[in-house]
């Protein structure tokens, strides 16, 4: 049984392939301090959702700060993700999706988790609202 509030491997993108698709779309938004890139595909073998996160260098140069800012957005993701992941599994649809931190300051968890809610909030209205790949 996977855990109810676990990051697996599967859940994580990795593909540079699907991520440079991903770029080429420029489907996205943004709530700050996070740019969210996103697609979704109908794929009933494998519905769910697949993520990415990252810190600009330019912003961070401390590799140190990238990482706390990448585990932020992870964490804030995980505690908030089952709304999205129950959308996505009703309809039978796979959506990747890619979480750019745009503030030059590392922000509060708390303030992270806020905005990754109303990121989330309105990933689930799209997922809903798109009917072509």
């Amino acid at each position: 049984m996977a855990k109810r509030f676990g990051l697996p491997a599967t859940e994580r993108l990795k593909s540079r392939k699907q991520i440079d698709d991903l770029f080429a779309a420029r489907k996205g938004f943004a709530v700050f301090p996070i740019r969210v890139m996103y697609r979704f595909f109908p794929d009933a073998e494998q519905p769910g959702l697949q993520i990415g996160v990252s810190a600009s260098k330019r912003s961070f140069k401390k590799a140190v700060d990238r990482n706390r800012v990448k585990r932020l957005l992870r964490e804030a993701y995980r505690l908030q993700k089952e709304d999205v992941q129950q959308q996505l599994q009703a309809a039978g649809r796979r959506g990747i999706v890619f979480f750019l931190y745009t503030d030059k300051t590392i922000a509060s968890f708390d303030v992270v988790k806020a905005a990754m809610a109303k990121c989330l909030k309105k990933l689930g209205g799209i997922s809903s609202s798109e009917h072509t790949p």
